[in-house]
């Protein structure tokens, strides 16, 4: 019962504090986990079941993130400045990561700095009205760089295969979700939209268990090929996305609120809030030089992934939408905590380290969206104000 009252109470939580500031629905989610869970009070205990449930709420987390993306209005320009961007972090990343840790935990560290919590910051985006603004194009595509590309890392570095054999596995996938994805795109679904729309509000749902079906099946892939599962996620999101291509706009849209229903109202809660009751807090505390951590990787996070995002924005582009464009791409969580969690079963990294980067991901997705979007207000009001401010003839 206390998992299913976080989830319930940090809405409420958040509404509560919005009168004074936006604070993300998932820093409730997290923060009482961690208080509830075995670090502070012990109400809740981590348990197999429990653990299951989490999987699948991050892995919904990025079906929603690759759902979200429209190809269309990212591809060119935006894409390929996003890639170049994400390319200067990973060097950025595991050359700061050796300095960290000159160890094996060298390459956990730089993948981690180098990601984008593009499923977490869309909420934000969507509630600001910020989604499809230029602004908000501009974090999708760099998003979509964070949150693709770490996967990528992840499944040829850190396997325990060599890289070279994993490439061969990831260029398999690759050409089974490139066939399906060729498939999805050709946009010749009339019976399938037919059928949709026939049970669209009956209990057949055909819909929602077609996506189901992609989402589990490309998973089920990644984890037979020994690929990271958020892999096949994101790519169910681009492929379900495509699927719908095409039907009409009121069934795509009702399908959208069911699939965020069912995905921000119980899987990724359950995420978020398992984060919180398995974060170490006492490894973080208990060594000064461990907690010193939490704020260089803060800090690590805008140097290694904000900077370089910033400089690669269109030309023309305000200084401060930069800066908000940075801090976006800075906010790290939902990768980290897969990297970390994959570091400390290898044995590769510590359960303080792992903690300080984990929590730094939480302080990035606590403040640097706030201050990001609170810049970009700003400076969307300034060219309005300062036309008033001319006088007139």
């Amino acid at each position: 019962m206390l998992i299913p009252t976080i989830a319930a109470l940090a809405p409420l939580l958040t509404r509560a504090a919005g009168r004074w500031i936006a604070v993300p629905v998932v820093i409730f989610e997290i923060l009482l986990g961690i208080v509830l869970g075995p670090s502070v009070l012990g109400w809740i205990r981590t348990d197999d079941f429990i653990e299951l449930l989490s999987d699948f709420g991050l892995a919904m987390l990025f079906f929603l993130a690759g759902q979200e993306i429209d190809f269309v209005a990212i591809r060119g320009r935006p894409l390929w400045r996003a890639t170049i961007g994400w390319a200067v972090s990973i060097v950025l990343g595991l050359a700061i990561g050796w300095i960290v840790d000159p160890d094996a935990g060298a390459v956990f560290i730089g993948i981690a700095l180098t990601s984008t919590a593009l499923g977490a910051l869309l909420p934000i985006l969507r509630d600001a009205g910020q989604l499809r603004t230029p602004f908000g194009i501009a974090v999708l595509a760099i998003g979509a760089a964070g949150e693709f590309l770490p996967l990528i890392a992840i499944s040829l570095f850190l396997s325990g295969r060599s890289p070279v054999h994993e490439a061969v596995v990831l260029v398999g996938f690759a050409v089974i979700t490139g066939v399906a994805i060729w498939r999805a795109s050709r946009g010749d679904g009339r019976r399938l939209h037919g059928i949709i729309r026939s049970t669209l509000h009956t209990s057949g749902q055909f819909a929602i268990r077609l996506v189901i079906l992609v989402l589990l099946a490309l998973v089920g892939l990644s984890i037979v090929l020994d690929l990271d599962m958020l892999l096949g996620a994101f790519a169910a999101g681009v492929i379900s996305r495509l699927l719908l291509e095409g039907a009409p706009e009121e069934d795509r849209r009702t399908i959208e609120w069911k699939l965020d229903g069912i995905g921000f109202g119980l899987f990724v809660p359950l995420f978020f809030i398992y984060t919180g009751v398995t974060f170490d807090l006492d490894s973080l505390v208990s060594d000064p030089v461990t907690l010193a951590l939490l704020p260089l990787f803060t800090l690590l996070l805008v140097v290694v992934r904000g900077i370089p995002s910033a400089f690669l924005v269109p030309r023309g582009t305000t200084a401060r939408k930069r800066t908000a464009t940075g801090l976006m791409a800075a906010t790290g969580l939902p990768i980290i905590v897969a990297v970390t969690t994959i570091g400390v079963e290898a044995g590769d990294m510590d359960s303080g380290t792992a903690s300080a980067l984990v929590g730094a991901g939480l302080l990035s997705l606590l403040v640097f969206p706030l201050v990001a979007l609170a810049i970009e207000r700003g400076d969307a009001r300034r060219p309005r104000q300062e036309s008033n401010l001319r006088p007139r003839d």
